[in-house]
């Protein structure tokens, strides 16, 4: 599956040594993001949201050196991630060398949000980024916004736009590496090859959640130390935590599936066939043609937010939004 509006995009070629889906993953922590974004100003941005909670959100608002003058684009991270993951900083350098300006916001307890949260995000979370988009000053949101999902980030991004359905205040939307289906992703992460893959995200989860500023009861502080893996983090802590009964009800109710139907935004959607966390079978069965607001875009490889391409230090999923996005410029 290809973006048909853009057929000068070269197709994805895995850079040396970079050659496997694994290997594409593992790069965006064995290799370092380039220092600097080239941006001419960066500013902290400070969105409290408006549920009581007395939780704030922060973010980093990056200015280009030369003004497009077109869209905002909000990136958003996925699990363990925040504003300064590799692959946050290395579209944020893209799209600011292309004149935009970019948000990079910090989920609900993530990063630099997480000492002035007491709550956490999870992978349903969108009323957080509907709060978000309300506290946006009106000379950005005046600009038009395009908001990029990655990871976990994407599948709250895709249940947003399905909520939405065509009042989204979107110009469009791009996902990379979607988790679309959270119950057959814990699975397939939870594969007895994934096992280093997991203990590290397991212990990075563990952490976050407990990090300063969480607001915990003993009882919840012991489920989330005392969980072995993903599901029991998911089953202990998160679904009892936001009113879920357990890991599969919370999985069911806010699978990005149940409302991909429902999306009127231009989404560019991108997953690999490699990726060793999601499985790409839950992409392939999905009916594209019944929604032409989503493309799809399935390379053979790219593993999990890697897309390392031949023949350029710019990952190939960011070469892929610049051609989706320029392809709906006025």
């Amino acid at each position: 599956m290809d973006i048909a509006a853009a057929p000068d995009l070269p197709p994805f070629r895995p850079r040396f040594p970079w050659l496997t889906g694994d290997l594409q993953t593992l790069a965006n922590r064995l290799v370092p993001p380039l220092a600097g974004l080239g941006a001419t100003s960066s500013e902290r941005l400070r969105l409290p949201m408006d549920d009581g909670s007395g939780d704030t959100l922060l973010a980093v608002l990056d200015r280009p050196p030369q003004d497009s003058g077109g869209p905002v684009l909000i990136l958003i991270h996925g699990l363990t991630g925040c504003e300064s993951s590799a692959y946050m900083l290395n579209t944020a350098r893209h799209f600011l060398t292309l004149g935009h300006p970019v948000l990079r916001l910090n989920l609900r307890g993530a990063g630099p949000s997480r000492p002035v949260c007491g709550d956490i995000y999870y992978a349903g979370r969108s009323q957080d980024f509907r709060a978000v988009l309300r506290l946006l000053p009106q000379e950005l949101v005046a600009r038009g916004l395009v908001a990029i999902g990655f990871s976990l980030g994407g599948n709250m991004l895709l249940k947003y736009l399905g909520e939405e359905g065509a009042a989204a205040p979107l110009k469009a939307a791009v996902t990379v590496c979607a988790p679309i289906d959270l119950s057959a992703t814990c699975q397939y992460m939870l594969r007895a090859r994934n096992w280093p893959y997991h203990r590290y995200i397991i212990a990075m989860m563990k952490r976050e959640a407990t990090g300063e500023g969480a607001r915990l009861t003993a009882a919840e502080r012991a489920a989330i130390l005392g969980s072995r893996n993903v599901w029991e983090y998911d089953d202990r802590f998160i679904a009892p935590r936001h009113g879920f009964a357990g890991a599969e009800d919370y999985y069911e109710k806010n699978k990005a599936l149940r409302f991909m139907p429902a999306i009127r935004t231009p989404t560019l959607v991108i997953a690999s066939a490699d990726d060793p966390w999601i499985p790409v079978s839950i992409y392939r069965s999905f009916p594209w043609q019944a929604n032409a607001a989503l493309v799809p875009l399935l390379p053979a490889g790219g593993g999990h937010v890697g897309f390392h391409t031949a023949g350029s230090a710019v990952p190939w999923h960011d070469r892929a939004i610049e051609h989706f996005i320029r392809g709906r410029s006025p």
